[in-house]
């Protein structure tokens, strides 16, 4: 893969990911995640699929049957378009980093096996796993070799990602459409799915632990219990899902408020007089400058609540240029500059929200307008639904006027409706998990705790 984990937390990572979906889309039965290699070979290898049972219940693993893309895979040159052999929707992800969907195996012109044995395929949708390079090589990519297309052309010259992994998902005959709600999570899910990949490294360790702590004091009966919940109980990540839409609403809503009163961005000119600062000092050297900039950097693509966007100042930004004037000779002087220009990011966090900014803004109803920035910047520590009703409700008015405003709206519909789903199965696992470690002395049977969940209704 484009980036480097041990081959069982990779496995871990892909069986996760192919569990979410299959629990939550009914309509889907099988799984399979390709490893996609670093340049140049560029190989696609499948690491591992899944196939749920009719209850939902249970998901059989492995690579049963025979495919060129099992172990060790296909190189680039191996499957990519070219006029001598038939086309692969493998190709397709990889090359254009899109989706792939046959909505009907009848015509799908990249169906291998139709076009060499004229036989039908399931009914699937191919969904790459996006990186972006700078993420995953630090801006320094250059030294890579890049393969080529068959018109000769590099691939992903023009693009700031890299396919990292291809996710293949399997419906039942025609339940599935091009540009569906279905296919919609799951580019949303491969999204974090990328995120994950990056981060799993740090929380490998932690989970280890967490499993070694498990294992000691568990009997083989409560680690199966674990397992099971570990398997159906993906609310957090989707909880953060939701939290980057909201903190997409907020940048969309500053920005219309900069553009309506001709203001200039406080934060980027914050971040901007606390960059020339820096460069102007001559007695440190460039290691911790370069390195408090880049914080500073980071935190303009940033867009969180107020309280938090305050905390995350004080801890990675101020914290740095406390230690950094501490051993200056002129650093009492260069802190009033210093002070003046946080004030002014942390003042500009607030931007969103003045009372006299707001009021001049008449583009639509002050009391929807009082309703809009009280519940966008609430900070949020866990789902409530009445308040993303509310958010949902809100972004159906057409005078909000905000660039991605229904985007945002179907994202939140979509994301509500998969954390109410989540958060019934993890209530239906925990009854589950009683019971077993209970050992069924409380007078009821697992199937009674595992009754009809209620029925889940998207809004809008």
């Amino acid at each position: 893969m484009t980036i480097r984990i041990k081959k069982q937390a990779l496995e871990k990572a892909c069986k996760e990911i192919i569990e979410t979906i299959l629990f939550c889309l009914p309509n889907a039965f099988k799984g399979t995640v390709y490893q996609v290699g670093p340049p140049p070979a560029i190989t696609a290898k499948r690491v591992t699929s899944g196939i749920i049972d009719e209850e939902k219940q249970v998901i059989s693993w492995g690579l049963p049957e025979r495919s060129d893309y099992n172990p060790p895979g296909k190189t680039w040159f191996d499957y990519r378009d070219q006029p001598d052999r038939p086309l692969e929707a493998m190709a397709w992800c990889v090359e254009r980093q899109k989706s792939w969907t046959s909505e009907d195996p009848k015509t799908d012109g990249r169906s291998v096996r139709l076009q060499t044995d004229g036989v039908l395929e399931d009914f699937h949708h191919m969904e790459p796993v996006l990186i972006r390079k700078k993420d995953l090589y630090s801006n320094n990519d250059d030294h890579l070799d890049y393969p080529r297309n068959y018109q000769r052309q590099t691939l992903w010259e023009g693009s700031e990602y890299v396919v990292a992994a291809v996710i293949k998902i399997h419906f039942r005959p025609y339940t599935i459409k091009i540009g569906s709600p279905e296919t919609l999570l799951i580019k949303r899910l491969s999204r974090a799915f990328g995120t994950e990949l990056l981060s799993y490294q740090l929380r490998e360790e932690s989970i280890e632990a967490m499993k070694q702590l498990a294992q000691d004091k568990l009997d083989s009966c409560n680690i199966l219990a674990d397992s099971l919940r570990n398997a159906i109980t993906k609310s957090g990540l989707i909880f953060s899902l939701i939290k980057l839409e909201l903190g997409s609403l907020r940048a969309q809503w500053e920005n219309l408020l900069y553009q309506r009163t001709n203001r200039k961005n406080e934060k980027e000119e914050a971040i901007l007089q606390l960059d020339s600062i820096l460069q102007k000092l001559t007695e440190i050297t460039e290691e911790p400058m370069w390195e408090l900039m880049d914080v500073q950097k980071k935190f303009l693509t940033f867009s969180l609540p107020p309280k938090h966007g305050e905390s995350w100042v004080d801890m990675q930004i101020e914290k740095r240029w406390s230690q950094l004037l501490e051993n200056l000779s002129d650093g009492a002087e260069i802190a009033v500059q210093v002070n003046e220009a946080l004030g002014k990011l942390k003042k500009s966090l607030h931007h969103g929200k003045d009372p006299d900014l707001l009021a001049s803004c008449d583009f639509m109803p002050d009391l929807l307008k009082k309703e809009w920035v009280e519940l966008i910047y609430q900070n949020m520590d866990q789902v409530d639904f009445e308040h993303l009703d509310r958010v949902i409700n809100i972004l159906s008015d057409p005078s909000l006027a905000l660039p991605f405003q229904e985007k945002s709206r179907k994202s939140l519909v979509h994301l509500r409706t998969l954390f109410e789903i989540m958060e019934q199965l993890e209530s239906s696992t925990n009854a589950v998990l009683q019971q077993l470690l209970n050992g069924g002395k409380n007078g009821h049977s697992i199937s009674s705790a595992l009754s009809s969940p209620k029925k889940v209704h998207a809004h809008g």
